[in-house]
């Protein structure tokens, strides 16, 4: 457009400069692409853009900052188009789906801005819907978006944790080096950990479902989701990972996702512009009898309008909501059928009437949407209320463990904080993972008189009845030898009642006794808010310093307490995960008023352990 060659203005778009126009209109307008340090879109950009990705081979760190920052965070300072623009107009029109950074700035004055948000649609739809039953409503097709994030398991996070809350850093998970078909991940066996656990077949994560006796809905495996997920988008952190994942999809071990068509939109061979957008819809096709996985760092993210694409996947670090939710709004374009009997024009086949958004850094995720949902208001003093708003149209369902729950607007902020939300946190306190009932550990406490001693001392015991661990552990042999009977075909009809009715009666009895224990557990929270002991572990705290605060709070003497961890009553690793949460949760959120607790803390005590504060 600007169609300027050395300096001077080409033959072929005189014309455009010698018009007076009456509106000039700059679109996507947060992305800056007008302006001087990005001219390279109006001339020479693919180029450019290219010769930096080929420059990828190099791998040096500076070179991919530089391509992951122009592919998907390009965001300069800005000057008047005036002093660059040569054409003139009477009015200029800017158009931008995150123009937060413009307005917090105060590039434009209140009676110059125009909102139409995510929200305002969605709004309009549920009203026109309401007032006018029976008409076509015309906000029908735009899809409702839900956001879900997922909590690792900590031998994934582990690898891959920073920033003040120990975030899961989706750059370093995802890291990967290499290019073409010789690219691989840097934590290739963590990487296809993660690809189980989306389809729902990490072992671990199986073992913790039946523990707490829920089961949280992954992406690739619930059955609900499935139908969205026919055709997703895959936000990587750079080149080299889209081309590592694309092999690691590919390996034979991986048979669930060879369903899948495969493109990777990134790199100098998936061409530039809407060139790289035809490998897709070849892809996709008519979307009905078709599945794919779109791999991309920065392609396709903005500007661009795939219907079929339901879900995203945020597998790269993103610090700035607009670039966020350029990109997760790339799924929520409208994929629908006008007239789809031929006999009627008003009549419409929505075929996505919701999207997804699954993110694998909670934090960040929800700090992300709790700034967007601000930004969307920025009249509103109370965030709650920006984000309640938000919320509204935009669910939020956080996976923490074992549990999928859907958050409120204090949640989201507490989390956005935190790392946690205080209902989270609590739940922690309140998981079947922290106990163990299973008949071994059972029967140790049985076995010994000191143990089954102190169980009862725990309130509400008493009312199991007599000799409940007992009855749970020989009822259970009972149903296991009757089990192994019916295998054989050798049990009567009076025999099959027997096997049911014991069965009930033990898992009743086991989940009672589950329930008491964890009641105990849930009184340790409140003993860490009388105490004041920070560096020291709870262990230590409990034993050495607070012993009868301990025994007040909690109605276990430090000795009855020691004796049920000696005999993995409760799961030490499970409550260390527990404290640590607590302790950050407690800081955060008197930081957040201006209070230091505990100033010059050198190392945080988890239950049995500590860490560098």
């Amino acid at each position: 457009m600007l169609g300027k060659e050395g300096g001077a203005i080409k033959a072929r778009n005189e014309w455009i400069h010698e018009i007076n126009w009456d509106l000039v209109v700059f679109d996507e307008y947060h992305f800056g692409a007008w302006r001087e340090s990005a001219k390279e879109l109006f001339e020479g950009e693919e180029e450019a853009i290219a010769r930096e990705e080929a420059a990828l081979t190099a791998r040096t760190e500076k070179l991919i900052e530089r391509i992951n920052e122009k592919a998907a965070d390009l965001q300069q300072p800005l000057e008047p188009e005036t002093d660059f623009l040569p054409i003139t107009t009477r009015a200029y029109l800017y158009l931008s789906g995150t123009p937060f950074r413009q307005i917090r700035t105060g590039e434009f004055i209140e009676e110059q801005i125009f909102n139409w948000t995510y929200t305002d649609e969605q709004r309009t739809k549920q009203a026109f819907g309401a007032a006018n039953p029976g008409e076509r409503n015309p906000y029908a097709a735009l899809p409702m978006v839900s956001l879900f994030t997922y909590q690792m398991p900590d031998e994934l996070t582990a690898i891959a944790s920073q920033g003040e809350f120990d975030e899961f850093d989706l750059n370093e998970f995802f890291a990967a080096s290499g290019a073409g078909i010789l690219a691989t991940f840097k934590h290739k066996d963590d990487v296809q950990k993660w690809l189980n656990i989306i389809r729902g077949s990490y072992n671990a994560q199986t073992v913790d479902q039946l523990k707490s006796g829920t089961k949280a809905p992954f992406p690739y495996e619930n059955a609900r989701l499935l139908p969205y997920l026919n055709h997703a988008f895959w936000f990587l952190p750079n080149v080299a990972a889209c081309q590592a994942m694309a092999n690691l999809l590919e390996e034979k071990q991986n048979v669930f996702w060879h369903e899948y068509k495969v493109v990777v939109a990134a790199g100098t061979a998936a061409g530039m512009g809407l060139a790289a957008l035809d490998p897709v819809r070849k892809a996709i096709g008519g979307g009905h009898d078709s599945k794919s996985i779109t791999l991309s760092c920065g392609k396709l993210t903005t500007g661009v309008t795939v219907p079929q694409w339901s879900s995203i996947l945020m597998l790269r670090n993103l610090q700035s909501p607009e670039t966020y939710f350029q990109a997760a709004f790339r799924v929520q374009s409208p994929w629908s059928i006008k007239n789809p009997e031929g006999d009627d024009p008003n009549a419409e086949q929505i075929l996505k009437p919701v999207c997804f958004v699954f993110d694998f850094a909670p934090t960040r995720a929800l700090r992300q949407l709790s700034e967007y949902g601000a930004n969307l208001s920025p009249g509103e003093p109370n965030p709650e209320n920006a984000v309640r708003d938000l919320l509204s149209y935009l669910p939020v369902l956080a996976h923490d463990g074992a549990v999928l729950r859907q958050l409120d607007a204090g949640e989201v902020l507490d989390y956005a904080m935190a790392g946690t939300t205080g209902t989270l946190l609590a739940r922690k306190w309140e998981s079947a993972m922290l106990v163990n009932v299973d008949n071994e550990t059972l029967r140790r406490v049985l076995d010994n008189p000191e143990a089954m001693a102190a169980v009862e001392r725990i309130e509400g015991w008493r009312a199991l009845g007599d000799n409940v661990i007992e009855t749970i552990i020989n009822k259970s042999e009972t149903v296991k030898e009757l089990k192994k009977k019916a295998k054989d075909g050798e049990l009567s009809k009076a025999e099959k009642k027997e096997l049911s009715d014991e069965e009930k009666e033990y898992k009743s009895k086991r989940k009672l006794v589950q329930e008491k224990l964890i009641k105990f557990a849930t009184r340790i929270p409140a003993f860490m808010y009388l105490t004041d002991f920070r560096e020291n572990t709870l262990q230590d705290v409990i034993t050495k310093l607070e012993p009868d605060l301990f025994l007040t709070v909690t109605g276990l003497t430090v000795e009855d307490f020691h004796l049920l961890v000696r005999l993995k009553v409760f799961n030490t690793e499970r409550m260390n995960a527990a404290v640590f949460a607590f302790r950050r949760y407690e800081n955060a959120s008197l930081a957040y008023t201006g209070i230091d607790s505990h100033e010059g803390l050198a190392q945080i005590g988890g239950y049995d352990t500590v860490v560098a504060a």
